[in-house]
């Protein structure tokens, strides 16, 4: 067959796309013919010897044929592609190959009606035809970061101080003996929590893992020969461990509005530690101190101080230390917190505890653990027992301070809590059927059957003291010396509180500092259920426990609303400052604004996606990290206040 010549030479890349173009025409003819050649030969086998059948037979079978067509085929193309450019033909192929657009489902609404209502309301979570903005709602990399940069001119401001909250920073060994069966020169520099070497060493050396995580029982600090601390730095926190991301996406988006290493830290901590035992050990509280007041005199500029969870509770905790006077206190005296805090933003706060601290320290257990399958159960208890948990979690000072504060007050008697079900939660367009009858109260916190059919009702205050007097004397001495869980009457209480540290991790025996210029902001999850009560039956002698959950009632755990881990009565204290100093609470009528944000989880994405509302996902969040973008920037008076369930309600009926 000749070949064609073009009409004009041009340059060496128009060249290469005729000479391709030819001969991809010549390959189409050779094919067509080879197509025209097999029909004429398919059609005359009845007039050819079977060897000549047999033959063709196997030329179109070879697989070595077809491979050989079929590379040279692609590279052809391939190649033609890359040199002709035209834009038709890459809208053409976008349109196709790009399933972000879903441009293949731009009449999707037509077809979706025919299917089930359980599909169809999977279906509703995605608006194919949607034009808007690519960047809007998503919690992708640096989007936020780049939407709000773009849309509102977001530029870095004050300087930002993130407080991780409580398992999320990594603690890494820094010992050196070599003396015992468990020589921790041999983890120097390793990451014993928050990492898979954490993992690696749990399951392969259980008992070595535990010597060093373990606080000592008599001091509350390290164990001889053992040397725990926070990691630094923002690794600390970013990621619990590879893949698992914690502060990792607001650390991303405050970048893109400026921030960096010189006007942003992660004040990582240990937080096994008591609050006061974080400054006895590690000067914890006096290097926050001081580095907030090295940026006031640098920059000119108030801080930002950020809290998650028990994070947020060591920034209240640290308001009240840096005034007060005595030792191992701030001694910065009044008007410090006023001059030098811009803001403090409380994310998914701890202020007032979370009920599942409670049953963590009685039986080492939880809603998660509860609700395993027998064998994973089994496989639990033989791995890491309801005891081990127990006596670990004890050994760590910290956790204390997140059992349930206020008592009956904020959550309940036997017969009344200000939360009681209605046995309906809304959360994502659904209504999710609680566990537990309507005559049923949250303030019957523990419900224990003996073995000889007894039955013993328990507050959350009575829960707490039975578990202070069945625990070591150590544990319940170590508690009250260092925690407080009451009511101040009256602001003469409250004033003598501010110089016992006992009272400083409760806000409602430790008012606000008087700062009127400092705003308070308090963004948490609503609308996920939530651990709020107990079902407690008789252990068996071989756990070594008093009573475990009873998981073979219909209803071992009762919930109620929160975010998953935090109930919502924990964020009282939020609505109580809000009144301002109509409020004992809030004495320098410190601005307080509130946004509750609905968890509405993303099925397809693990961690919940952009409108997620777990508490740690929240973290992801995309309305959560604009809100903290627009603080940081300076522009916290743009955030209005949104109530989205009726906690607001519940506090207005309190006689705080």
């Amino acid at each position: 067959m000749p070949r064609k010549k073009s009409a004009a030479s041009g340059s060496p890349a128009s060249d290469t796309a005729v000479t391709l173009a030819l001969s991809r025409n010549e390959l189409i003819e050779s094919v067509a013919e080879l197509v025209v050649a097999q029909n004429e030969s398919d059609s005359a086998g009845s007039t050819t010897t079977s060897s000549t059948t047999l033959v063709s037979k196997r030329l179109h079978e070879s697989r070595r044929v077809v491979f050989v067509l079929g590379t040279l085929l692609g590279l052809l193309v391939t190649a033609v592609f890359t040199t002709y450019n035209s834009p038709h033909l890459k809208n053409e192929l976008d349109k196709y190959v790009r399933l972000d657009s879903m441009s293949l489902f731009e009449d999707w609404r037509d077809w979706t009606d025919m299917l089930p209502s359980g599909l169809q309301l999977m279906m509703s979570d995605f608006d194919f035809s949607s034009q808007q903005d690519p960047l809007s709602g998503s919690a992708e990399s640096f989007l936020v970061g780049k939407r709000m940069a773009l849309v509102h001119n977001l530029t870095a401001q004050h300087s930002v101080v993130m407080v991780p909250g409580v398992i999320s920073t990594g603690i890494e060994s820094w010992g050196v003996s070599l003396d015992g069966e468990c020589p921790s020169i041999n983890h120097f520099r390793k990451r014993l929590w928050g990492s898979f070497y954490m993992l690696r060493t749990m399951v392969l050396d259980k008992g070595c893992w535990l010597k060093h995580i373990m606080l000592d029982p008599n001091t509350g600090l390290d164990p001889p020969n053992v040397r725990l601390r926070a990691a630094q730095g923002f690794e600390a926190a970013d990621f619990f461990m590879a893949g698992y991301w914690i502060w990792n996406k607001i650390l991303q988006n405050l970048a893109v509005i400026g921030y960096g290493p010189n006007n942003m830290i992660s004040a990582a901590y240990d937080w096994r530690l008591a609050y006061l035992d974080l400054e006895r050990r590690d000067g914890y509280f006096s290097k926050l101190q001081q580095q907030i007041e090295l940026t006031r005199r640098l920059t000119g500029q108030k801080t930002i101080l950020v809290g998650h969870s028990m994070g947020s509770q060591v920034i209240f905790y640290f308001l009240k230390w840096v005034e007060a006077q005595g030792e191992f206190y701030g001694n910065a005296g009044p008007g410090w917190c006023n001059h030098h805090i811009e803001a403090f933003v409380d994310i998914s706060g701890l202020s007032l505890g979370t009920p599942k601290a409670i049953p963590a320290l009685i039986s080492g257990e939880m809603k998660d653990t509860v609700q395993l399958n027998a064998l994973a159960v089994y496989g639990l208890e033989k791995f890491f027992s309801r005891r081990e948990r127990v006596d670990m979690l004890r050994s760590f000072g910290g956790i204390a301070s997140m059992f349930p504060k206020g008592g009956e007050l904020i959550w309940g008697n036997l017969t009344h809590a200000p939360d009681d079900p209605t046995n309906t939660l809304e959360t994502n367009g659904l209504v999710v059927v609680t566990t537990g009858p309507k005559n049923e109260s949250f303030g019957t916190f523990i419900r224990h059957v003996s073995k000889n059919s007894l039955v013993e009702h328990y507050t959350v205050q009575q829960s707490l003291d039975n578990l202070l007097d069945d625990a070591p004397e150590w544990y319940a001495q170590r508690v009250r010396d260092q925690y407080s869980y009451g009511v101040a009457e009256n602001a003469a209480q409250l004033k003598k509180n501010n110089h016992d540290h006992l009272k400083w991790s409760n806000p409602l025996e430790a008012a606000l500092p008087n700062a009127p210029d400092m705003k308070v902001f308090c963004f948490y999850g609503v609308g996920k259920p939530t651990e709020r009560a107990y079902s407690y039956a008789d252990a068996d002698d071989a756990t070594k426990l008093k009573m475990v959950i009873d998981s073979e009632l219909d209803n071992p755990v009762f919930l109620g609303d929160g975010d998953g881990t935090v109930s919502l009565l924990t964020h009282t204290m939020c609505h109580e400052w809000k009144k301002g100093l109509a409020s004992r609470f809030n004495p320098g009528n410190s601005s307080v604004t509130i946004v509750e944000i609905k968890d509405e989880p993303d099925r397809f994405d693990i961690r919940g996606g952009a409108k997620t509302a777990d508490h740690v996902d929240i973290l992801g969040s995309a309305e959560l990290n604009e809100l903290v973008l627009k603080v940081a920037a300076g522009k916290g008076h743009l955030i209005e206040d949104r109530y989205m369930s009726n906690l607001r309600e519940i506090v207005a009926g309190m006689n705080i």
